[in-house]
């Protein structure tokens, strides 16, 4: 229903902040990975995840979409709520959650507060299959506007190249080349790959 929410950060704690946006204040919920990018701005704009229950409707908010990608993940996970997805959010970031992922890290994962051993297990298998799908798509992070970058990615994985090096270049490349065409990112990536 709502995809973003933009306008002046009135308050900013860990666990949420209010954003005035054209006279209406929306309280969102946060990781302590979003308030730490948005605690000093003036002015933010919040992707938002909207959860109604019987009792209540909550905004979610995440600066970058990688990380509320993340969370749609973990919330789908059978015995994982919007509070467990937040707070594990907020004591791994979103590339410390899939390194641990990839790599079957437990204990890494049973680091967070509230989970155990067999929900971290569960979690690790749950999410290996997802995050490799979404790997070089939604949770790179290349910016929203560069999608130029993305179409690089997928023509770069068709010819064969790694998945992640071909990611890693890019990235770097989309950092110094914001306006290059999809054309352009592939030749230089193919220099340096």
């Amino acid at each position: 229903m709502y995809e973003y929410i933009q306008g002046q950060l009135v308050e900013a704690t860990p666990s949420y902040a209010v954003i005035d946006c054209h006279g209406v204040g929306y309280m969102i919920e946060i990781t302590v990975n979003t308030y730490s990018r948005i605690k000093d701005l003036p002015q933010v704009k919040l992707l938002v995840h909207y959860v109604v229950r019987e009792d209540a409707h909550l905004l979610f908010g995440f600066y970058e979409v990688a990380e509320r990608e993340m969370f749609r993940m973990l919330i789908a996970i059978s015995g994982v709520g919007v509070n467990t997805a937040r707070v594990m959010l907020s004591s791994l970031t979103v590339d410390e959650l899939r390194e641990a992922v990839a790599s079957k890290n437990v204990k890494k994962v049973q680091s967070v507060k509230g989970i155990g051993a067999k929900g971290a297990q569960r979690i690790i298998l749950e999410l290996q299959d997802k995050i490799g799908k979404m790997e070089g798509n939604v949770l790179n992070t290349l910016s929203e506007s560069n999608k130029n970058a993305e179409e690089a990615l997928s023509a770069l994985t068709m010819l064969g190249f790694p998945k992640a090096a071909a990611d890693k270049v890019l990235q770097q490349l989309a950092k110094e080349n914001p306006d290059a065409t999809v054309e352009k990112l592939i030749k230089l990536a193919l220099g340096k790959l």
